[in-house]
């Protein structure tokens, strides 16, 4: 059964045997382990997951392809298949008995950000998450502290999780082939968060308005949030501009809100 990949979807299917081996050897699938895919495409992941003896749900948006799914895994009584928008899925309602999740999907470029802060939402149910994603995102999820690379990303999500990027994917391993070069990330949520934030909102906030003017210093891009002696007086310098924050300090700053 053909499936023509849709542009709305942001669909480009792995078809490189290589990759999929390298993936599958990455994650380390156990059997009886209870795993989501979201966006199985054709199957490429699915397959080897499946032959690992998982139990895996699947979430699919476009309806002919959990039509294709259905037909093609029939056979395999440890699948199922929810046809639902990832974005709006409860993770959550899949996580039984204390078992946690873990979660794996090539994703597409314009929803990646989003559907990351929505699987975070549901951190607690998850055990760790691997992702196909555009090598700039994952560059940006990793960035530490000085680089150009770093910035509201990269700060969010290591308040969440520990990421790591795990092996480049050239786009020739896709059908059609991307413009862009694709990473494998791993993510690992935080057992407990690794900096003392009293409100979420609040350092969304700070870390936002920051960065929404890179180029200028704190003391110039938080004046409407925070005084430059009170940023000063938590042994951070007011002249330096957000790249060179580290979590730690947005933290601080993020908390001073509450006075």
């Amino acid at each position: 059964m053909a499936h023509t990949p849709r542009k709305r979807f942001g669909q480009n299917f792995l078809h490189d045997h290589n990759i999929i081996y390298n993936i599958i050897s990455s994650i380390q699938a156990r059997p009886e382990q209870h795993w989501v895919e979201i966006g199985p495409g054709q199957g490429a992941l699915t397959e080897p997951l499946l032959n690992e003896k998982v139990r895996l749900d699947v979430v699919e948006l476009d309806r002919d392809l959990v039509v294709l799914l259905k037909e093609k895994f029939r056979h395999y009584p440890n699948l199922h298949i929810h046809s639902a928008d990832a974005l709006r899925f409860d993770f959550s309602s899949l996580a039984e008995g204390g078992n946690k999740l873990r979660i794996i999907g090539n994703l597409p470029y314009n929803i990646s950000t989003p559907l990351m802060f929505h699987l975070l939402d549901n951190a607690k149910c998850i055990e760790d998450m691997h992702f196909m994603l555009q090598k700039e995102v994952v560059d940006r999820i990793c960035a530490a502290p000085g680089s150009k690379k770093y910035g509201r990303l990269s700060v969010m999500m290591q308040y969440h999780c520990m990421p790591e990027l795990l092996f480049e994917v050239p786009p020739e391993s896709f059908d059609p082939i991307p413009q862009v070069t694709s990473a494998i990330v791993r993510l690992v949520p935080h057992q407990q968060p690794p900096v003392a934030v009293n409100d979420m909102s609040k350092l969304n906030r700070v870390v936002t308005q920051a960065f929404s003017q890179r180029r200028k210093t704190l003391r110039n891009s938080l004046k409407k949030l925070v005084e430059e002696a009170d940023i000063a007086a938590l042994g951070i310098d007011p002249t330096l501009r957000a790249e060179s924050i580290s979590l730690a300090e947005f933290a601080l700053l993020s908390n001073l809100l509450q006075e």
